[in-house]
Order: C-alpha cells, then structure tokens, then sequence
C-alpha cells in the first residue's frame, strides 16, 4: 500500500526541522516561541542552528514544536481524537482542510495562558488529585520476623568466592 498520499495534505510532509524553524522564527521570533512553548533553547543564546540541534535530539520538545507549527502558523483545526495521540509528522489532514493565516500571538496572551496553567495546576495538587509516589510500597510483611531475626545468635559471615580466593 502506498501512504504518500495519506501524507500529501499534512503542512509538515517535505518539511525539514531548520526550513520549519526559520518560518517560525522569521513570524514570531524567540520571544515569542518560548512565551507560548517554554522550551529554553529558545531562550538561552536562542539560534535556529542550536534549536536545531536540540530539537533533533529531544523528541517530546520537537513534537511540540511541530504541533505548535501546525495549530497556531498554519491555523488548522484540532485533529481527531485519533490523529491527536499520533506524532504531529504521522497525523493525516483531511483534503477539504488547507492551512490558514497564522495566528496572532502576543506575550501579554502568552502571560494569561502561563498564569492559567498555573492556578489550574494549583487548583489540580490542592484538590488531592492523582499523585504518583516514587517510593517502594509497604511491605505487608509481619514485624515477628525482623523480630525473630535480631534476638538469635549472628549468622556467620558467606563468602561465595571463598574456595577461588586459595
């Protein structure tokens, strides 16, 4: 089956990364791009060269920065809920869909949406939502054995290399 024309319609096919960086770049500047994607190559010694290069290397941040490129430069519409848990540079457009005019973006919108996430992270942690524990579980173990264990006579110390070490 040939899949180049499932790919024909996505803004990303025959994109490369830097061309991709550049009209990004060249519409919003570093400013901007780390306001809305708080990604630090963007913002430390920000260069297309350097983002380049992380981003090749990093693949969750050069995901982002895909999606970011097709919903806010191209102005597509919210993929499906299917096409949404597949990487921007597998999704598949439907033919009636063409990209738009880029969106405009300012840092003042940027600061609303960082405070937002905030207060709705805050609301998330104080509401007792799901946290994920690092620590090993109890044990279900009974206290009688470690108990049993310190009161008899010290085991003699095994050396399993013994006999190789003469």
């Amino acid at each position: 089956m040939n899949d180049d024309g499932n790919y024909q319609n996505n803004p990303l096919h025959g994109v490369g990364l830097q061309a991709m960086l550049e009209e990004l770049v060249d519409h919003y500047g570093f400013e901007i791009l780390f306001a809305y994607l708080n990604i630090n190559c963007f913002n430390n010694n920000p260069s297309v060269a350097s983002s380049d290069k992380f981003l090749k290397k990093t693949v969750w941040a050069r995901e982002k920065v895909e999606a970011f490129y097709l919903y806010q430069l191209k102005s597509l519409p919210r993929a499906s809920d299917s096409q949404f848990e597949l990487p921007p540079r597998d999704r598949t457009m439907p033919m009636d869909q063409q990209p738009g005019q880029p969106k405009e973006l300012s840092l003042e919108d940027a600061q609303e949406m960082q405070e937002f996430r905030e207060k709705k992270a805050a609301e998330h942690t104080s509401r007792g939502g799901p946290q994920r524990s690092h620590s090993r579980p109890s044990s279900n173990r009974s206290t009688s054995y470690s108990n049993d264990r310190s009161s008899a006579a010290p085991a003699p110390a095994v050396d399993p290399w013994a006999n190789w070490k003469k």
